[in-house]
């Protein structure tokens, strides 16, 4: 079954000028039209992450999009066909995939309040995968998930906050001599919420830095109650959601 894509590719590939010589312009126009989408439709995902502030904005979404078309339209176009012989279009397609891998997990920064920079990654490779669609003439494909993207970016954004209100990763930053640990699920227990993931290490100053999710079943449960008690504690010096673990 053809898809609309392929109809689309099919009209636009078979235009031809002229009469002797006759100049098949239907591949430019296509090889036109896949970079110019490829462009829009990675600039859209790219400004998101641009107004977000994130590293890797605007230019570097662009790039890997664009890359990515110009490889798979030279593994469709750029080699010529020879008889008896196939040509696999999917191998440098493959290898794109294998190289933005690397570049997405440069995003990723790892501290210990936790891994930030894993949407970022996400959205180099869904760049990259957009970009594929693009050159390889699958124009429906590539604004369906654009749009798909731009909805989770934006929509998903809100969801995922309420979510994090819900279970809130918390660090609190205390004295050395402070039993941080101790005090932190004597609270809980009292607040009727559990701790999980409670990590301890010793920063500067002569502190200590604890880092832990806090959930509750109890539907009037407040976090910020929960990090005023904290705050009271003797030898807290600091006390902080952190909302944006994920980037």
């Amino acid at each position: 079954m053809r898809t609309i894509d392929q109809v689309i590719a099919d009209l636009l590939g078979s235009w031809t000028i002229g009469e002797d010589p006759v100049w098949p312009i239907g591949n430019f126009v296509l090889c036109t039209i896949a970079l110019l989408l490829s462009i829009l439709l990675c600039g859209i995902i790219g400004i998101e992450r641009e107004i977000r502030g994130r590293s890797a904005g605007l230019r570097t979404h662009l790039l890997v999009g664009v890359g990515s078309c110009i490889i798979m339209i030279i593994s469709i176009y750029g080699f010529p066909y020879i008889p008896g012989y196939t040509r696999d279009v999917a191998r440098l397609a493959a290898q794109v995939i294998t190289g933005v891998g690397f570049l997405g997990a440069g995003a990723i920064i790892h501290r210990n309040s936790g891994t930030k920079g894993l949407t970022t990654a996400a959205t180099i490779w869904i760049v990259m995968a957009i970009g594929l669609a693009c050159g390889s003439m699958n124009f429906i494909l590539a604004i369906g998930s654009t749009i798909l993207i731009v909805v989770v970016l934006t929509f998903f954004r809100r969801v995922e906050a309420a979510l994090v209100r819900k279970a809130p990763l918390i660090k609190v930053k205390a004295a050395s001599d402070t039993p941080i640990a101790t005090r932190i699920l004597e609270i809980a227990a009292k607040s009727g919420c559990a701790i999980h993931d409670l990590q301890v290490d010793t920063v500067e100053n002569n502190e200590v830095e604890a880092i832990f999710l806090a959930t509750s079943n109890q539907h009037d449960f407040d976090p910020t109650e929960f990090i005023a008690k904290l705050e009271a504690v003797e030898g807290v010096v600091q006390v902080g959601f952190i909302n944006s673990h994920k980037g």
